[in-house]
């Protein structure tokens, strides 16, 4: 009786242990990657050096009269034809005088995130202009207050380490006050490290603003700054943008970190073949950096290499292809080779519906990126139909699988005490199985992930339980998420004093 008694107690307790919080997170974010290494040494030189000759040849066109006189001071050169060369000592002395690590700071310190190396994090991106409706399971047009939500939503998941404004509020009409309700909806409802973008350099100024109030008073933002800017200064193939060098300028005026993305798409703005691709795509990122350098060096810029693929039977947006995988996977072994802050994107995948498409893409793009050591691993979240939706379910869903990346990056520690040679004698030789050892439940929480959301159960399990599937229960997940947070990240004096100055949309 003593031994069945002990027998049942036991149970008991490993049954209450399970269902506690793991003690030791077997997952975090920052995990390292770099394992995957699609292109060789000789290729990587390969590819450089095409690319510092395209830049040396060919160079940037449409080349913005302010930005062409600060990088002729600092040695690029003119052509006749009006385009500016970049000679391979000035690229190189960009990359060397480049900030290689730097924190993203979160309003929140303990959500701070410092890029560099070969540490990987998964965060979010994208300009959706449609919500896949978490009630009618249909596409709809993405509103202000879908970008509050997902805001919100994102705010509890552990994966997301930094949030970019995932769609478009595409009921506000005017572009000044779409940035500036934007930029409201991330400081209102998350501390984590966020990103938005600027239509126009005019508009960097007053949202500082907004954002000093949120950091305490004039000029505080600028001693921390808790938000960066995504911005796309080149225009495939090899030109640059003058609205958005302009909001460069500004933002480097008001010590803005950035995101300097090249999103070229294969076969359409840039090479079909994958390696013309990846020469002619860092050569513009490149010339985002060389720019920065002229401007000021060594101002925090993420080396965000955006490889894009299109179907080229229809011409149609193939964001959870192969091709994506590893195109991405190589710009961030080309980023990390360089020394750079990585930034890649993945999960784009091309499925409307949650499905099994869905989960293919997400998981082939994302583990090839993170496996590669992407520092800055966008689109990770939450994005749907070649990033033209955004799912308040996918944000869940994808925060689990991010969490089964996470483990599989972190590897196998070998040890002694991790190989067990008496606790394999000890099982052997005794009970003829490894449960309840105290090998075993050391390593249950401290090893294994469990999900919350994949079922694990029989098929009579499942059945009884009523055939669920992982889309209803993400759903169920995110409807309670959304139902019981509502974080309050602005006081009210601070909340005022925004609305006082700006005309800020919504509740």
């Amino acid at each position: 009786m003593d031994t069945q008694r002990s027998k049942r107690g036991g149970r008991k307790s490993r049954l209450a242990q399970r269902a506690a919080k793991p003690v030791i997170d077997p997952c975090p974010p920052g995990q390292i990657g770099g394992a995957y290494k699609p292109l060789t040494e000789g290729e990587l030189s390969q590819i450089f050096d095409t690319t510092l000759a395209l830049l040396a040849k060919l160079g940037l066109g449409e080349v913005p009269d302010r930005l062409r006189k600060d990088l002729l001071a600092v040695g690029a050169e003119e052509a006749s034809n009006g385009r500016v060369l970049f000679p391979p000592a000035l690229v190189e002395a960009a990359i060397d005088q480049a900030a290689k690590t730097f924190v993203l700071h979160g309003r929140d310190p303990a959500r701070s995130v410092e890029v560099g190396g070969n540490k990987v994090y998964f965060g979010t991106g994208g300009a959706a202009v449609q919500a896949l409706d978490i009630d009618t399971q249909a596409y709809r047009p993405s509103t202000l207050q879908d970008l509050h939500d997902f805001t919100r939503l994102q705010d509890t998941l552990a994966n997301v380490s930094w949030f970019t404004r995932c769609c478009i509020a595409t009921d506000v009409e005017d572009i000044y006050d779409l940035d500036i309700n934007t930029a409201y909806a991330l400081i209102k409802n998350t501390t984590k490290p966020t990103a938005t973008a600027f239509t126009l350099a005019e508009h960097v100024a007053p949202i500082v603003e907004m954002f000093d109030i949120a950091a305490g008073g004039p000029g505080e933002f600028a001693k921390r700054p808790f938000v960066k800017a995504h911005i796309s200064p080149i225009i495939s193939p090899m030109r640059y943008g003058e609205d958005a060098v302009d909001v460069v300028y500004e933002c480097i005026k008001h010590n803005v970190p950035m995101s300097c993305i090249t999103a070229a798409q294969a076969g359409a703005t840039a090479p079909a073949p994958l390696a013309g691709f990846l020469a002619q795509s860092l050569a513009e990122t490149l010339a985002s950096l060389v720019m920065v350098h002229a401007i000021q060096p060594g101002f925090p810029m993420i080396f965000s290499n955006w490889p894009f693929v299109i179907d080229l039977r229809t011409g149609a947006f193939a964001g959870g292809s192969g091709e994506t995988a590893v195109l991405n996977a190589a710009s961030a072994q080309l980023s990390n080779w360089l020394g750079l802050p990585s930034g890649v994107a993945s999960s784009m995948t091309d499925a409307k519906a949650i499905d099994a498409q869905y989960g293919a893409e997400k998981g082939l793009t994302s583990m090839a990126a993170a496996l590669a050591g992407g520092n800055l691993i966008y689109e990770s979240s939450g994005m749907t139909s070649s990033l033209l939706g955004a799912s308040f379910e996918g944000f869940v869903l994808d925060d689990e699988m991010h969490s089964n990346t996470y483990r599989a990056l972190r590897g196998i520690e070998v040890s002694e005490d991790s190989l067990g040679f008496d606790a394999i004698c000890e099982a052997v030789l005794g009970e003829g199985h490894f449960l309840g050892g105290q090998q075993t439940l050391e390593a249950m929480e401290r090893d294994y992930f469990y999900p919350d959301l994949a079922d694990r159960n029989d098929p009579k399990a499942w059945t009884d339980a009523g055939s669920v599937d992982a889309w209803t229960r993400a759903r169920e997940k995110a409807k309670t998420i959304l139902a019981e947070h509502h974080p309050a990240y602005l006081t009210p004096e601070q909340d005022a004093e925004i609305r006082a100055r700006f005309n800020i949309l919504s509740a």
